[in-house]
């Protein structure tokens, strides 16, 4: 940089004098003794110790180093990061109260505020996970009446897939309408044609939040967001996208408002309402505008994309490695047949197709840092006082893919899911899904969705690959949030 020129020079000193505002501003005094870690820069943390397009990675590879127990700084604020299996089973289910809370970095905060089921904390987030735990399963999560549903909704992506006449497509768009049309039932009480106009909207409000979340852009926001709300780049198109999806929420929401009858409650929307109506004299209730508004959204974006995007990879997968997929085949042949469509009650008689589920799970690595986590008091834990508030990262990754779990943790092995006998066996370090009182509210749902979408799928076609099955990548294309597979397009050959 040429500090002769006086232009230069001025910007210079400007970015230095934000910088400094920023940092001096956002430095918390700190408490309580923190776990040791990595040298951390004044203002950048350890930015350039974490690679921004593989974090968690990175994180493994410090744990290596200092320890299944270490601190990290974004920025101007730490992190505790527990690696490990012992470690983050201690965490999330040991002492789950303890780290119940819910770390609101910049981005989720923007987004959220703390409110709605998935972002809250304390008092709020008991309350409305009990409420919509307890909703879910009233409309058939976990149950038959949800199976029927998704069955069917299965039937159409057969349809939709089928009117491809084996010509190459990508099954993301078809997949993400057909899992989000399941959410769709219970929270707005309707399915949506695929191409429907609002529909389609909203899966491209979805996909466009989902690649952000996952993006370099978003990491950089979360470090330095006083000075990213002054640039352009992907991370103001996630927040037009937040808005525009909340504007058709709230539209929905209204609507309902206006036609809803307190006995019979035709969905979520429906069931929250007639909450709020009641608790509407208590001065401290949660059920409020803001929380059905951002509950309605967490239940929304989370019943779409975390399991279209698993199925997005397992055909992936799949077509990469057609004997496991032909296996598969021969198995739903033995045990469903041609006659009818796959049950939920098949899983149990179909060993290997279930260990090839959950292999897929467990290699794809969907949420490789969990949702970010937080100490809900000062705490004590293992020699050293991690004080409230403290940002915490349950790294699932380092279980998902440890060594003294899995024979071959980076390889694909449906091995790992399966005895000498060949039967299914279970393993304590499957947390695909997190684990204790955090865990994915849809667990249930999720399990029964991906089971029975994938196994209609392979029941009905062959996928096969555009060229060589050997030049799919089956690495993450981004990694953040989310991991993201690679975009390829694919044949489904009729059986």
């Amino acid at each position: 940089m040429d500090l002769s020129n006086p232009g230069t020079t001025f910007l210079f000193v400007s970015l230095s004098i934000l910088f400094l505002v920023w940092f001096l501003k956002n430095k918390q005094p700190q408490r309580g003794r923190l776990p040791p870690g990595p040298p951390a820069l004044p203002i950048l943390g350890n930015l350039f110790q974490v690679d921004i397009k593989g974090p968690h990675k990175s994180l493994i590879k410090l744990g290596e180093q200092y320890g299944p127990v270490f601190t990290i700084w974004f920025g101007g604020f730490p992190a505790v990061v527990m690696c490990g299996f012992e470690t983050v089973k201690e965490v999330l289910i040991e002492r789950g109260h303890d780290f119940s809370g819910r770390y609101l970095f910049p981005v989720l905060k923007r987004i959220s505020n703390g409110y709605g089921v998935a972002f809250s904390s304390g008092e709020r987030w008991k309350q409305l996970r009990r409420f919509s735990l307890s909703t879910l399963r009233n409309f058939g999560m976990g149950r038959k009446s949800i199976e029927e549903r998704i069955q069917v909704e299965a039937q159409f992506l057969v349809t939709a897939i089928r009117n491809k006449k084996e010509t190459p497509f990508s099954p993301d768009f078809p997949v993400r309408c057909a899992v989000s049309n399941i959410i769709c039932s219970i929270v707005f009480g309707e399915r949506f044609e695929h191409e429907d106009e609002k529909f389609l909207m909203l899966m491209e409000r979805i996909a466009g939040i989902s690649q952000a979340l996952s993006s370099p852009w978003v990491q950089m926001y979360n470090n330095f967001p006083k000075i990213m709300d002054f640039l352009p780049g992907p991370h103001k198109r996630l927040f037009q996208n937040v808005t525009d999806l909340k504007n058709v929420l709230n539209k929905n929401i209204q609507s309902h408002k206006e036609s809803y009858q307190k006995d019979f409650p035709r969905d979520y929307i429906d069931s929250f309402l007639i909450k709020m109506d009641e608790e509407k004299h208590k001065p401290n209730s949660e059920f409020t505008d803001e929380n059905l508004l951002l509950s309605t959204m967490n239940l929304f974006l989370a019943g779409t994309e975390t399991t279209s995007t698993t199925l997005q990879w397992a055909i992936q997968i799949l077509v990469k490695y057609p004997q496991i997929q032909e296996n598969i085949y021969q198995e739903i042949c033995k045990v469903v047949g041609s006659c009818r469509g796959p049950a939920i009650e098949d899983r149990a008689k179909m060993p290997y197709t279930d260990a090839v589920i959950h292999e897929i799970q467990r290699y794809i690595d969907i949420v490789p840092m969990n949702i970010p986590h937080m100490a809900t008091s000062d705490i004590e834990f293992r020699g050293y006082l991690i004080p409230k508030g403290t940002f915490v990262i349950p790294l699932l990754s380092s279980v998902l893919k440890a060594t003294s779990l899995w024979e071959t943790p980076e390889s694909f092995n449906p091995n790992h899911f399966l005895d000498e006998s060949g039967c299914f066996k279970t393993s304590e370090g499957f947390m695909a899904f997190s684990a204790g009182k955090r865990k994915c509210l849809g667990e249930s749902l999720a399990r029964m969705e991906i089971f029975l979408f994938l196994t209609t799928l392979l029941q009905n076609f062959v996928f096969n690959a555009v060229t060589n099955c050997n030049d799919i990548d089956i690495s993450p294309a981004t990694s953040g949030i989310l991991i993201i597979p690679h975009v390829y397009k694919f044949c489904a050959i009729s059986r």
